[in-house]
This record gives structure tokens, sequence and C-alpha cells, in this order.
């Protein structure tokens, strides 16, 4: 088992009932083979530079610890939801 830090960027325009599906649904697969050290969302926030002519995005923070197949199934669905502009798995070290 390791540690992962993992932040995502959701779009403005994404309404709260659909970014709290797509979190329910990544909580999921993350608890399906892990287990989830905290979830801090920060929200609304000024991105660094544009993307997709989109100024601003929603910031989600999750640790979590699992086996290291999973942040490859978390990419993969991270790729297909639109939703998210963003996002990066970390490894933490001890």
């Amino acid at each position: 088992m390791n540690k992962y830090e993992l932040v995502c960027i959701f779009n403005p325009n994404t309404d709260e009932e659909k970014r709290n599906q797509l979190l329910d649904k990544f909580k999921g697969i993350i608890e399906a083979d892990g287990e989830i050290e905290s979830v801090d969302e920060w929200g609304l926030r000024k991105l660094a530079y544009e993307i997709d002519k989109l100024k601003e995005g929603y910031y989600v923070l999750i640790n979590f610890t699992t086996n290291p197949d999973t942040p490859k199934e978390l990419d993969r669905n991270f790729k297909i939801a639109d939703e998210v502009i963003r996002h990066m798995i970390v490894r933490v070290e001890e």
C-alpha cells in the first residue's frame, strides 16, 4: 500500500450535483482497494494560466492509500470525464 495525493480541477461551470456524483465515483474507485485519509475541497480558485478559455476552476485535494494499480484506473477515469479540466496524482514518500 502506497500513499498518494490527488488534485483535480473541475470546470467551474459544472453544477454541484454533477461534481458530487463524480467525486463519489472517484472515491469509490479508491475505496475498492484502499482507504481515503482526507478530502479537502478548496472551491473556486483562479488558474495560473487559462485552460480551454477558463480562468478559474474548482479544486479538490484527496489524500489516500491504495495499491499501485488504482492510480492508473483513476487516471483513465479522469481522462474520460469532460468536467475535469486537469488532474495530478503524486505518490507521497514517507
